[in-house]
């Protein structure tokens, strides 16, 4: 089983060091490569006053944040999700810093590395995609990815569609539930023998191409390709 943990936060600002503090999580599990469900989301009081500037970005009012809990209350439950998972992560010193920030402030020292293999989206997005934008919003657009949601930027909003991104981005989805599609159903039913499905070879040239294509991903993988010709 591998469980991955999707995470995201909203801050007061951009900096630890001038005490800014988180004031949204959010966190969705994900099995095997499938969504179960299970989510970790809350907002939180920081017990300081939001920059405007990140107002701007998440829509998050001060006066929102009055009678939220603070990270104090939800620290054990929110190491008791994340712990030994992956977690995915767009720009993941960024969140890592403030949690680890956050748990320092609440005499809980912490390090996630130690306690969770952590696998940062927009490093690997860079890898994949040199010299281009890899934003979340622009890698929406380059795996389709329906963001139309995001007028505002929001933890647990922000994790779901980074796990459509990192899933797409990593070979997509694992199990399309076809077995629940009425017309896969009458398919399936049909006595279909495999002798008479046509065999239809790829040419010298779709294999050249295909060739080229593994050539590329092994460049970026470190030698990982597992789809190479003998041939070629």
């Amino acid at each position: 089983m591998h469980r991955q943990i999707i995470l995201d936060t909203e801050t007061t600002g951009l900096d630890t060091t001038r005490n800014h503090k988180i004031i949204e999580i959010g966190c969705i599990e994900i099995i095997d490569r499938k969504y179960t469900g299970k989510d970790f989301h809350f907002y939180l009081n920081p017990k300081r006053k939001i920059d405007q500037g990140a107002i701007n970005i998440h829509g998050i009012t001060n006066e929102f944040l009055e009678d939220k809990p603070l990270f104090a209350d939800i620290k054990d439950d929110l190491f008791e999700f994340i712990n030994g998972s992956e977690l995915i992560i767009h720009n993941a010193p960024f969140d890592v810093g403030f949690i680890e920030h956050e748990y320092k402030l609440a005499n809980h020292i912490i390090k996630l590395a130690e306690n969770c293999n952590i696998f940062d989206t927009l490093v690997y997005a860079r890898k994949l995609h040199p010299g281009q934008k890899n934003s979340l919003d622009a890698l929406c657009k380059r795996y389709n990815v329906d963001n139309s949601s995001r007028d505002f930027h929001g933890a647990l909003l922000d994790a779901r569609i980074l796990g459509d991104v990192y899933l797409a981005m990593t070979g997509g989805q694992t199990s399309f539930a076809l077995q629940d599609n009425d017309e896969y159903k009458k398919i399936n039913n049909k006595n279909i023998s495999t002798e008479d499905l046509p065999v239809i070879e790829a040419d010298e040239e779709e294999l050249r191409q295909h060739q080229e294509l593994c050539n590329k991903i092994d460049e970026i993988s470190d030698g990982s390709c597992i789809w190479k010709i003998s041939k070629f």
